[in-house]
């Protein structure tokens, strides 16, 4: 049986970083390069704006429904239709009998003032 040598090399706490990748290089695309698209919040809007009009208003996706939901979410904002018509609902309501007493006082008065 035939030794084999095996020879180890021994690394500082210092040193070490300075020969053996610690950052996971390998598993980041690198290919990308300067050829990727790059885009500023600016750049963002701009885009925006211009295709505003050949977004459609409803769909599950790519549309200003499901951007309009996903900002609502992000701000923690309920966007249930149904909560929206019954507070109109009640508005109405509220409004019609605020007409109902505004009506109600004008006969009233109006009664003294013939007397």
């Amino acid at each position: 049986m035939s030794k084999i040598p095996i020879q180890k090399q021994i690394f500082d706490k210092d040193n070490f970083p300075k020969v053996v990748d610690t950052q996971f290089s390998q598993l980041i695309d690198t290919t990308q390069g300067e050829d990727t698209l790059s885009f500023t919040l600016e750049d963002f809007f701009t885009l925006y704006e211009q295709l505003f009009f050949q977004i459609p208003k409803e769909g599950d996706a790519d549309s200003h429904r499901f951007i309009l939901e996903k900002e609502a979410e992000y701000l923690g904002i309920n966007l249930n239709t149904d909560d929206v018509q019954a507070l109109l609902a009640e508005i109405t309501t509220l409004r019609q009998e605020v007409l109902t007493a505004q009506q109600t006082i004008q006969t009233l008065t109006s009664g003294r003032n013939g007397q």
